[in-house]
């Protein structure tokens, strides 16, 4: 449960990241499509990164009976969570902002 909320914390500030994106180059007069795009492509990096920071943090404690499933929970969720909300929270911005617009 304690990885689930872990993940959980990692995925939302991600989501996060990409919407204040998103809405950053709308304000720099972007159409949205192209800031929708532009949001997905450049903020990837970032976000694998931190997909990969708990990976391999999590990894650490593999060995260990206790944390293990802890350690599967958060990389495991953590890379399900980065392709999904990559996808996700782009599209669903989109088709909610676009009558707005």
């Amino acid at each position: 449960m304690i990885g689930f909320m872990a993940g959980a914390g990692i995925v939302v500030r991600n989501s996060i990241i990409l919407v204040d994106f998103i809405e950053l180059r709308l304000r720099e007069g972007y159409p949205l499509t192209e800031a929708v795009v532009d949001a997905g492509a450049i903020r990837f990096r970032p976000m694998l990164l931190t997909a990969l920071a708990v990976v391999i943090g999590a990894s650490v404690i593999l060995a260990d009976p206790i944390f293990q499933g802890l350690a599967i929970s958060l990389m495991f969720g953590e890379i399900a969570s980065l392709l999904v909300s990559r996808m996700a929270v782009p599209v669903i911005y989109f088709m909610l902002k676009k009558h707005q617009h």
